[in-house]
């Protein structure tokens, strides 16, 4: 995490300094600044460019923006950049006083709401929340995506499904993951007579347990490919996506890319992975021959000769996925091979979910809600 702190006088200069000293003890790359003569003697940053410049560069960069001045400066020097809050970073404002912690922009999504309650801990501050769900206590889509790492599918339905809390009206939840915890206050397991507006954590594009149906998607599905040297990227991208087609899969659950570590320099593999922004992972062929399944894998000798390993796609799916299930077993287009593997996957409803916490649970019984 990124963060970039900024203050505008002596006093907000030496809590700028203070929280970058926190913020990197929390692990965070985090830089402090002063827009004032005193910077240099403060032992900040000076910014010698406009306020303008100075915001626009860092909001493109950072997940966190912390000013500490008047709210004033903050909205003038963010308005021109803010977007959406799905994209846009956190914003925080502190007064050159550190009384009061402001979460200014971001506050599910981005963080800002959380970022603003530990350091209004860290300074002694009162911090001040202003989303209407935190303020009456109401589940947030949007922060049970964001902990979770699951995509929304849509930002439109997710306001419905707030507006429709903060209105006392119940919200459908279905899930094609097991799950474990309580269920959040406002939600119902989906069923005939239910809400018409719910929630859907699956993996697949074309589910509408719900007539108006917010999907969040769980990065859980690997992707396997193999290809002869030098094959395109254009080949290589459009047998993937003929893979995710195949079983309705959403691009956003796809957690990596993964094939033989003879192909770890192959510049369409590479291409794609950079592309979509996955992990491109790959294995030896020994790690590769280790790989159990429950079904025959299907070998190619000519494959076996060239690699060591009678079938890349599917083995490295599977190795990718720890050894989960294959969606799709190989497909081959144009000198390309891929197919799918989805991971052991337990959604967790109350607390804060770990990325990977759920991939080391035994298997068990899929728990079907509906």
């Amino acid at each position: 995490m990124r963060a970039a702190i900024i203050g505008f006088t002596r006093s907000g200069c030496t809590y700028a300094r203070s929280i970058q000293g926190e913020l990197r003890r929390r692990g965070w790359e985090s830089q402090a600044y002063g827009k004032c003569a005193c910077a240099r003697e403060c032992q900040v940053q000076p910014v010698e460019e406009s306020l303008r410049d100075w915001t626009g560069r860092h909001f493109g960069e950072k997940e966190a923006l912390i000013f500490v001045g008047a709210t004033g400066i903050a909205v003038r020097g963010i308005a021109p950049f803010v977007k959406s809050k799905l994209t846009d970073p956190a914003v925080v404002c502190i007064d050159e006083q550190a009384r009061f912690v402001i979460s200014l922009l971001s506050g599910h999504v981005g963080g800002a709401n959380a970022l603003a309650g530990e350091l209004a801990q860290y300074l002694g501050a009162v911090p001040v929340i202003t989303t209407a769900t935190d303020l009456r206590q109401k589940f947030a889509v949007d922060v049970f995506a964001r902990e979770r790492r699951l995509a929304l599918s849509d930002k439109t339905l997710a306001k419905e499904i707030s507006a429709a809390l903060l209105e006392d009206q119940p919200v459908g939840l279905y899930s094609d993951f097991p799950v474990q915890g309580e269920l959040p206050a406002g939600l119902v397991w989906r069923r005939e007579d239910g809400p018409a507006l719910g929630i859907a954590v699956t993996a697949k594009t074309n589910g509408t347990p719900f007539a108006r149906t917010l999907r969040l998607f769980p990065p859980v599905v690997v992707l396997g490919m193999g290809c002869r040297r030098g094959a395109s990227l254009e080949a290589i991208r459009a047998l993937a996506k003929k893979a995710l087609r195949e079983r309705g899969i959403s691009r956003h659950s796809l957690r990596a890319l993964a094939s033989i570590d003879l192909k770890s320099q192959e510049p369409g593999l590479l291409a794609l992975a950079r592309e979509w922004e996955i992990p491109f992972l790959t294995y030896s062929a020994g790690e590769l021959l280790k790989v159990e399944y429950k079904e025959e894998l299907l070998e190619s000798e000519f494959v076996r000769q060239v690699t060591g390993v009678g079938n890349v796609c599917e083995r490295a799916a599977l190795k990718a996925a720890r050894e989960g299930s294959l969606l799709l077993r190989k497909m081959a287009e144009n000198g390309v091979t891929a197919a799918l593997a989805q991971d052991r996957y337990v959604l967790t409803l109350t607390g804060t979910q770990e990325p990977g916490a759920d991939r080391e649970e035994p298997e068990a019984d899929r728990e079907e809600r509906g």
